[in-house]
């Protein structure tokens, strides 16, 4: 691909070096790329504004009375959006201190924007990767503690003063020669978008001692500065005389060993960076009536800098039919396919953008047009073309009338232009709908009223009403999927007027439509700015503008863990985290049985993710952008406020002030036991649990009435749209803690449009090596669905891990099991399973089960092609694999792939998976080589990236 020079963009800023690159992502390959290019004269990079913002429009000079004349009877202004991917580079440097004894880590990166390191230490004789927070003394001003285990320190900005410093943003850590730190390991947040960025997908290690072991994240030593004395040195003696074998030559011995233990010299290091940045232009058209010639003369500009084409044409009626129009065309005109025209727009005298003017006859009733920055990237309107109506009987008056698109590349949805129906308009289109909606539905009830007959239960097979059953699933989601696609945008007078004629039909099944996307709005940390709910506020429309059907939001009552999912007064919906009035950097606020102990503290609140006003808002703006939301609800376990008369905490308070009986009586911690001779006796007046343990709080007894009533009772409160939150449907954590057959009953009580639960523990292996058969990890998932009466789906846990040891082990074979179908929950329930490959516990900064570093689009392309419900992590959306995955929702959408769509699997080997979906989309990720048989169908390839390949029926 060609790469441009961004001297337009700096026009008026000079730099002597380059410090990163700008590269727009796009689709295929997945970005359009800029290089910054060496400017003559020096200047301060500060500077670095002019891309962000849409630069006022300026007309040519010979074209100005054109925009000025009383006859223009048709001016806009479209805002046209994209990202651009910056690069740069994360700088890591170890070295003697200004002094020379103490010595330094300096962090820099040399990107603008709000940077944070997010940093702890390992110290000798530590086990296994876990964070420790650093001594008081190590930490750099403005350092914020993180619970127990780490410290935030902001990047300090540059000076001006200091030219030929690379980096822009830095932190310095002093390191004393005789602490006992073995190693420091860090992420560096990015304030701005909420971006983490790793090291190869893992946190960055920088070792201060060699015995450490060492793996694909860990940084080290480039080029020497020195070597490290003191405590380390020290330990790299003692470690040789503990080992020191009898019989043996002692220098021998410590020669070799030597070669393992040492102290690490000074290094610098630079790894990659990418940062996404939104960019904003505009395209302004305007027409006349020229009175000469009575013909319409158009009048396009733009701000867009580089060869931009307009690729157009005009239409005689309302059908917008594309023609190419009778000559003269423009200059740089040319024909595309017999089907529209071409043309190159010039550039402005001033640089700052390009122009282009069409004779249009008069009889012509529009004028099409799409604009082309390049290749892959494309902008559109509403998902549309751009319709220009030339009589100025029917349009809108002169005056510019602000719209939006959105181009994100070549089939990205965008983002709609207000039009404005009148409520008149608005109900001819309910009516013209009526009798083919009618039909969906009659044929629906006639299937229900089949199903539910007790005397052709008994004559009809399981076979026969499981299909009967699959039919209705597909009749709703066809009817869910034409409004989605048919419906416009009305002003407010009339979807008010709308809503009070025809009620909106609900769906109760607690699986939506079938042809859902679902987002994860939040990950581990987006309760530390304590304004969450009004951060993913300002991105609705971008999410809803990707594709996304659903958002998943975080837990949000009050509770002991700042992530909210120990939770304790269930109605106290202000997302306040109960902390210890005396609460130090070393309290325990983790989210393990520490907790426990806090229960018995003096707490006081404070805000998480938002208040209950500002959740409002947030889910009334999903709701307003056409998208459901789920609650995240935790039902398996509560936090007490008092202690009993045993000592024992679980005696809760609130609205809901259950006593011990709500719990469970063979949880250990948390009911009280009688110690006996031989044993004890558990004393606790609750029934024996139904499912597992969670250790950190008590678990709650659902086979009580009144704990189930109280539930339901609050989950209709968090649903009820006009008094609460309005809520349309859940995720519940750690399902397997009680049984599947009380979520039946919650979900019959709230009805909600979409379900999920977290059923997530191991999978088989046998020596350390992950089973090829996954039978009975997936069946315990199916097992719980079907508690559920099928009322919820499931997270497919089981799909999740067999693309970890396939991708991670080229092992492509996994992806099919012994009868051709996928190996996961999709292969044997699809409708109720929600596939995913990260969420906050798996990956965020908890990194539990982290999917292959450098693989996740493999697995996007996997689970956006396959059925079931697929859900997008919030990191990923937000990071430079954006332009990849809206690229896969939109190739889903545009072939109506949903959560029952047919798979059939061509290739399952060591180094390549394939598969074939409805007969419309051919797909294969790894490094192996396949491409879709040519028959009665023709593929032509759609997407491509690093070793995966999506095709389309042509």
């Amino acid at each position: 691909m060609s790469t441009i020079g961004i001297k337009y963009l700096f026009h008026n800023h000079r730099i002597e070096k380059p410090r990163f690159r700008l590269k727009t992502v796009a689709r295929n390959p997945p970005s359009l790329n800029y290089s910054l290019k060496p400017l003559r004269s020096g200047g301060s990079f500060c500077n670095f504004k002019s891309p962000f913002g849409a630069r006022p429009l300026r007309a040519a000079s010979s074209n100005t009375e054109l925009l000025e004349t009383k006859d223009v009877f048709f001016k806009e202004t479209f805002i046209l959006k994209r990202t651009e991917a910056v690069e740069g580079k994360i700088s890591i440097r170890l070295d003697s201190g200004k002094n020379g004894e103490n010595w330094q880590l300096t962090v820099g990166c040399n990107i603008p924007g709000s940077w944070v390191l997010h940093w702890g230490v390992s110290y000798i004789g530590d086990v296994g990767s876990e964070w420790d927070q650093p001594p008081p003394e190590m930490r750099p001003p403005g350092s914020i503690p993180i619970k127990d285990y780490a410290i935030e320190t902001p990047l300090r900005k540059l000076s001006s003063s200091a030219p030929e410093r690379d980096t822009l943003y830095e932190v310095t850590i002093d390191l004393s020669p005789n602490c006992e730190i073995a190693a420091i390991r860090f992420v560096l947040k990015d304030e701005e978008n909420g971006a983490w960025h790793q090291h190869r997908a893992r946190d960055f290690e920088v070792p201060l001692m060699d015995y450490l072991c060492k793996d694909d994240n860990t940084v080290e030593a480039k080029k020497g500065f020195g070597t490290w004395q003191g405590t380390l040195g020290k330990l790299s003696n003692m470690l040789l005389k503990a080992e020191d074998p009898k019989g043996q030559d002692s220098s021998s011995v410590s020669g070799d060993l030597n070669q393992q233990i040492r102290c690490i010299s000074g290094f610098y290091e630079e790894h990659s960076i990418v940062k996404q940045v939104p960019v904003e232009n505009s395209v302004n058209v305007s027409v006349k009536k020229c009175p000469e010639t009575a013909r319409n003369l158009l009048y396009l500009e733009t701000d867009l800098i580089g060869d931009v084409v307009v690729h157009w044409g005009v239409c005689r009626d309302d059908n917008k039919t594309w023609e190419i129009p009778a000559s003269p065309h423009p200059p740089e005109t040319k024909q595309f396919k017999n089907k529209a025209l071409q043309t190159l727009l010039q550039s402005k005298a001033d640089g700052h953008g390009s122009w282009g003017s069409f004779t249009l006859d008069e009889e012509v009733e529009g004028f099409l047009f799409v604009l082309k920055l390049n290749e892959n990237t494309w902008f559109r309107c509403m998902g549309n073309d751009f319709y220009i109506p030339l009589s100025d009987s029917g349009s809108l008056p002169a005056q510019s009338r602000q719209g939006q698109s959105e181009g994100w590349g070549k089939s990205e949805r965008v983002a709609s232009v207000p039009i404005q129906i009148s409520g008149e308009a608005a109900g001819a289109y309910v009516v013209s709908h009526t009798a083919y909606t009618d039909g969906i539905i009659n044929e629906i009830r006639n299937l229900v009223s089949d199903i539910s007959s007790e005397k052709r239960q008994k004559t009809k097979t399981k076979e026969a009403q499981e299909s009967i059953l699959q039919e209705i699933e597909k009749l709703a989601a066809e009817a869910y999927s034409i409004f989605r696609s048919s419906a416009p945008t009305f002003s407010e007078d009339a979807i008010l007027e709308a809503e009070a004629l025809q009620p909106p039909a609900k769906l109760c099944s607690g699986t939506g439509s079938g042809f859902e996307i679902l987002c994860q709005g939040f990950n581990w940390e987006s309760n530390k700015s304590g304004r969450w709910y009004m951060e993913l506020n300002e991105k609705v429309a971008e999410l809803s503008s990707l594709g996304f059907t659903v958002v998943w939001l975080p837990p949000p009552t009050e509770s002991v863990s700042p992530e909210g999912y120990m939770p304790r007064d269930l109605y106290n919906l202000n997302s306040s985290c109960r902390q210890p009035f005396w609460s130090c950097p070393t309290s325990k606020l983790d989210c393990g049985f520490h907790l426990t102990v806090l229960s018995c503290m003096e707490l006081m609140p404070a805000k998480l993710y938002g208040s209950s006003d500002e959740l409002r808002v947030l889910v009334e703006s999903f709701h307003k952008a056409g998208m459901k939301v789920l609650g995240d609800v935790v039902l398996n376990h509560r936090c007490a406020h008092y202690q009993n008369q045993n000592g024992i905490w679980n005696i809760f308070g609130g609205r809901l002030n259950w006593d011990d009986r709500a719990i469970v009586a063979d949880d250990p911690h948390f009911q009280w036991t009688l110690q006996v001779l031989g044993g004890s006796i558990n004393m606790g007046r609750g029934n024996k649990s139904n499912g597992d343990n969670f250790h950190a709080a008590p678990n709650i007894d659902h086979s009580q009435d009144f704990v189930r009533k109280d539930i339901k009772e609050w989950l209709c409160w968090l649903s009820m749209a006009i008094k609460e939150i309005g809520y349309d449907g859940w995720r519940l954590d750690f399902v397997r803690g009680f049984w599947g057959g009380y979520v039946k009953d919650y979900m019959d009580a709230t009805e909600p449009y979409f379900a999920v639960g977290e059923y997530w523990d191991s999978l088989s292996y046998t020596y350390g090596e992950m089973d090829h058969n996954q039978d009975a990890h997936r069946q315990r998932i199916v097992d719980w669905i079907n508690a559920t009466n099928g009322a919820a789906g499931a997270f497919d846990v089981t799909t999740k891990g067999i693309l970890h040891s396939a991708l991670e082990r080229c092992e492509y074979w996994r992806l099919s099991d012994e009868k051709k179908k996928p190996p996961g929950v999709v292969g044997w329930w699809a409708s109720r399973a929600v596939t995913f490959i990260e969420n906050h516990d798996t990956g965020s900064t908890q990194g539990h089960w982290r999917f292959p570093g450098g693989k996740e689009m493999q697995g996007y392309a996997y689970i956006l092609t396959h059925p079931g419900t697929p859900a997008v992590f919030y990191d990923h959306i937000f990071s430079h694999y954006r332009s990849e995955i809206a690229s896969l929702i939109a190739l889903r959408i545009r072939n109506k792939i949903h959560c029952r769509s047919v798979v059939q699997i061509t290739k399952a080997e060591r180094d390549v998976y394939a598969a074939i979906i409805d007969k419309k989309v051919a797909m294969k990720i790894g490094p192996g080589y396949y491409e879709p048989p040519n028959g009665p169908q023709k593929w032509k390839l759609s997407l491509e990236g690093k070793d995966y390949k999506i095709w389309e029926t042509s």
